[in-house]
């Protein structure tokens, strides 16, 4: 137990930030999202996880299943239809994931893709995966995860230049995405 219990901490340290906003992206609510990591980090810690892999691909792997898997939920359909049907009184709470302006409008941009390009998007620009890498992890052929990265990036692309996304161009991104984001 005392083998989980620092292997658990030593993942929260490294891995936490990385774990919520993958849930983030998928589920669109901070306190959910907050739920998953906890649920993610308490599966580990029950678990005997034996190491066969990098620890953050099968971290990543396990918050991205229980993301899709309460996308999925009653509770989540519930909260759609009351969000539907309350829609005009219904106001989000403020987003404090992230404080910045800049990376709000980049937050909010990912946040309106469809599902399948957002879910390419984020692996490949926050967690810095290759197409093949990613391909294996969502079980797709590569040339799927090339072509929803293309779609997702013109979408993305389309959503930041009716803002005026050139202030980030010079932000310094915290998942190093600049430089991506600045090319063609």
């Amino acid at each position: 137990m005392e083998r989980s219990r620092q292997l658990v901490e030593q993942a929260m340290e490294n891995y936490s930030e990385l774990l919520f906003r993958i849930a983030y992206y998928y589920v669109k609510d901070t306190y959910i999202a907050e739920d998953i990591v906890q649920d993610v980090f308490m599966k580990l810690y029950c678990a005997n996880y034996v190491e066969q892999g990098e620890l953050r691909a099968y971290l990543s792997k396990m918050t991205a299943n229980k993301s899709k898997d309460y996308l999925k939920s009653w509770a989540y359909r519930k909260v759609q239809l009351t969000e539907k049907i309350f829609s005009k009184n219904y106001k989000a709470p403020k987003d404090k994931l992230v404080e910045q302006e800049e990376l709000n409008a980049l937050d909010q941009a990912i946040l309106n893709l469809p599902l399948k390009q957002r879910e390419a998007i984020v692996y490949y620009y926050l967690e810095s995966l290759s197409v093949k890498e990613i391909a294996e992890l969502l079980e797709r052929p590569e040339s799927t995860i090339k072509s929803r990265l293309k779609s997702g990036k013109e979408l993305l692309k389309n959503q930041l230049q009716q803002q005026e996304w050139e202030v980030l161009l010079d932000v310094e991104l915290p998942f190093n995405t600049t430089a991506r984001y600045s090319e063609k």
